[in-house]
């Protein structure tokens, strides 16, 4: 018989923009003489080095088994009422589609910020960003023009919003930095680079994840109409719909268990089987059922195209806690 010997300790509450949110650590021992000790497996995303948040972080916990908000069925029905109604991968092989990072050691030069719209939701710089770094879209982009750095070393993870290179740094419209080895929130009401003040990297699509066969972690996703709310990890709304059936930011759905993922090949099945375990999680507004990666000259589209295919209707929404506002 094989058993595990764990010890649980409850650890400080994390404070969160007022909020306490108990945090509880799991700890295996050895077993005794004889027995055979049960290793817990990490299956945390790892970037440059750095787990991306701890493993009972809600970007890293399975949602499949969780239950269901009571208004599901209304909430997909609105989403498919007001644009498009299947999944669509806002990546692949064009080098412009998708939103890059970049990871740098821990002496990178840090360099000042100068925000230019939502500096009191902002954290204060300098951050190490270099000023080569990748811009999503493009030098020449006109839209959201994220840039994601990840330093090793000491775990960070820095995000702005609307980035532009300004002399010896960056003017951005908004930025935050994370702790990645932390579960700490953003103050509640606050913003980041994402509108709903979650990090944007540990929500996108890796090339590296799914040649390794498997993404543990939710996904980014978009939608056309959301509604003036957030859910937690979520901490800013960014709407003025009091529509209840709209989805808030920080919402949760998941790929229902009676898709048929064995139906999808390759790339397309992988990221399905994370959309029923992980699920997806509401960040922005933006086209509906769009979600993010990465990009790499890996990607197929013909590969990934199979997920256009998958209508809305195939998700339910999670109850991961209360709406606030």
């Amino acid at each position: 018989m094989r058993r595990s010997a764990t010890v649980w300790l409850a650890v400080a509450a994390i404070s969160v923009g007022g909020v306490a949110l108990a945090a509880i650590t799991r700890i295996d021992e050895a077993a005794t003489v004889g027995e055979q000790a049960e290793r817990i497996r990490d299956d945390r995303p790892s970037i440059g080095g750095c787990h991306v948040f701890p493993v009972d972080n809600a970007w890293n916990r399975r949602i499949d088994a969780d239950p269901l908000r009571s208004d599901s069925d209304a909430i997909i029905a609105t989403i498919q009422s007001n644009g498009g109604t299947r999944l669509h991968p806002d990546f692949g092989e064009n080098p412009n589609y998708g939103i890059p990072y970049v990871v740098v050691d821990a002496g990178q030069t840090e360099v000042p910020i100068d925000y230019q719209a939502y500096g009191d939701e902002s954290d204060p710089g300098p951050f190490p960003i270099p000023l080569d770094a990748p811009v999503e879209g493009g030098d020449g982009s006109s839209g959201d023009r994220h840039v994601l750095v990840v330093r090793s070393g000491t775990c960070e993870l820095f995000e702005l919003y609307r980035a532009f290179r300004s002399g010896g740094g960056w003017a951005a419209d908004s930025g935050a930095r994370f702790d990645l080895a932390s579960s700490d929130l953003r103050p509640l009401g606050w913003t980041s680079a994402d509108a709903a003040g979650l990090p944007i990297l540990p929500g996108l699509v890796r090339y590296d994840e799914v040649a390794a066969g498997s993404i543990d972690h939710a996904i980014r996703i978009t939608f056309a109409r959301t509604q003036d709310g957030y859910i937690l990890p979520a901490t800013h709304a960014a709407s003025s719909r009091s529509d209840p059936t709209l989805p808030p930011m920080g919402l949760r759905l998941r790929l229902k268990a009676e898709f048929d993922v064995d139906s999808l090949t390759g790339q397309a099945r992988i990221i399905a089987v994370a959309m029923q375990r992980y699920g997806v999680i509401v960040a922005d507004n933006g086209s509906n059922w769009y979600f993010q990666g990465a990009p790499s000259s890996s990607w197929d589209d013909d590969d990934l195209n199979q997920l256009k295919a998958v209508g809305g209707d195939w998700f339910e929404v999670v109850d991961t806690g209360p709406i606030r506002r």
